[in-house]
């Protein structure tokens, strides 16, 4: 009987352009289909091995695919995600609006998409691929994270992003305040905001929230105290919520996931890529 792999391992991202620094490898476990949820985050994802496999876009206008490398925009549905019992890779959790600096391009021209990272990144994307397949262990693969992304270029953010990105993802001040707060008009921090995320400032504090929540699920904290905690008006609010982005209510989705790269991540930090 064939050895099981089943690693799952996170790193301290290096740099607050990075929310999140991940990597996994299994081999010899069950075929899984995984829901890959929104949140506020971009996806970055270098294979080990065998290609990610997408069964469904959160564009479903997008067909599927296989990819070596992917970055995948802010979205508002959940892709699903297919492997037959052998996948492996890093994930590196981008702040959108790190994107310009680090992908050349804002964060709100990949929304709903998943494209080949070479394709956005031109051949970077492969000397770090060959890099991290070269790497001895998850320490190594991260050093090279970190060392690859220290060359990259990184350009300066608005501040009035920065503080708009704040009071939309980390408090629950109105989106009317927090356009008065950055002294802009409600209508340009809409135009701002979908143009450096993808998502509107509405959409942007829906995802937010959304994704605290569902780590809370993933806890195990009952749906009751996590609608509670995370600012829903009830259970039944949050089950809508929840049903919205991630396809399934609350109970559904935690029995289907079992387990994934996304689901088992004890979460983000707030941080600013400024």
């Amino acid at each position: 009987m064939p050895d099981v792999v089943d690693e799952y391992v996170t790193a301290r991202p290096p740099g607050p352009h990075l929310a999140a620094l991940t990597g996994w490898a299994q081999a010899g476990t069950a075929p899984q289909v995984h829901r890959g949820l929104p949140s506020p985050w971009l996806t970055f994802i270098v294979t080990l091995a065998d290609p990610l496999v997408v069964a469904a876009h959160p564009d479903p206008a997008q067909q599927p695919g296989r990819y070596e490398t992917l970055v995948g925009g802010l979205h508002t549905r959940p892709a699903l995600i297919t492997h037959d019992g052998r996948q492996s890779g890093v994930q590196l959790s981008v702040h959108p609006l790190a994107a310009r600096g680090l992908l050349g391009m804002p964060a709100g021209e990949l929304a709903d998409r998943d494209e080949h990272a070479v394709d956005v990144l031109g051949p970077w994307v492969d000397r770090l691929q060959d890099r991290l397949r070269a790497a001895p262990g998850w320490s190594g693969r991260f050093a090279v994270v970190a060392d690859e992304l220290a060359a990259r270029p990184h350009r300066p953010v608005a501040a009035e992003l920065v503080r708009a990105w704040h009071l939309l993802t980390r408090t629950a001040v109105p989106v009317a305040a927090v356009a008065a707060d950055v002294g802009w008009s409600a209508r340009r921090l809409h135009a701002r905001c979908r143009a450096e995320t993808g998502l509107s400032p509405q959409e942007l504090r829906r995802v937010a929230r959304f994704d605290r929540a569902r780590r809370a699920l993933a806890t195990g904290t009952p749906p009751a105290v996590v609608a509670a905690e995370h600012g829903y008006t009830d259970q039944p609010h949050l089950t809508r919520d929840v049903t919205r982005f991630a396809g399934l209510p609350p109970r559904r989705w935690l029995a289907a996931e079992r387990r994934s790269v996304q689901d088992t991540d004890p979460g983000p930090a707030a941080g600013s890529p400024a």
